[in-house]
């Protein structure tokens, strides 16, 4: 199963960072693609260069596309699942065993400012986190875990310069074969 996030929306300046988390998020998760409109250029470098020193899980990768609503048929045209994070949806712990069990790509939407009807129509699922205000980023983190049940977070990134050695009393970094030490 493939997953990708589509990413709607970006407000200039103020999205940045929020943007620039929903793909470190999907990196770091496994996700394998993505998608953004209405972006700054220096977030797709930005996540190059994350990918570039700390290698890959996933081939995961930025794509731009003009259309969202053309983006989200394709992918259900070629029988993927829709997924939109909201508020409004369904508790994710009430419909996740549904999506886990199918065997279909999965694409997530993450909307940022506020997301057409439309998207509301065209998702196989609405689903909430939570029913209140919250964070994007974290609606996508804990949709991805239930998905992934946790496998997520011990991902081998090929071809990392640099890697974290955990350590409980010590920052250690392991940079071209070489590690490297600090204090927390």
């Amino acid at each position: 199963m493939n997953i990708a996030v589509l990413r709607i929306g970006h407000r200039l300046v103020r999205d940045d960072r929020t943007t620039t988390h929903v793909a470190l998020v999907s990196r770091s998760f496994g996700c394998n693609i993505l998608y953004m409109t209405d972006v700054n250029d220096d977030i797709k470098s930005t996540i190059d260069d994350v990918n570039n020193r700390w290698g890959y899980a996933s081939n995961f990768k930025i794509e731009i596309v003009k259309n969202w609503r053309n983006t989200i048929l394709n992918w259900k045209k070629n029988g993927g699942i829709v997924i939109h994070l909201t508020m409004y949806g369904l508790n994710v712990d009430d419909i996740i065993s549904k999506i886990k069990n199918s065997s279909n790509d999965i694409l997530i939407i993450v909307g940022a400012e506020k997301v057409p009807s439309e998207v509301y129509k065209l998702s196989d699922y609405n689903i909430a986190v939570s029913n209140q205000p919250h964070s994007e980023i974290s609606a996508l983190a804990i949709v991805l875990d239930r998905i992934y049940e946790g496998k997520q977070l011990k991902l081998n990134f090929e071809s990392a310069k640099m890697k974290i050695i955990p350590s409980i009393k010590e920052k250690i970094i392991e940079k071209n074969n070489y590690l490297c030490n600090t204090e927390l």
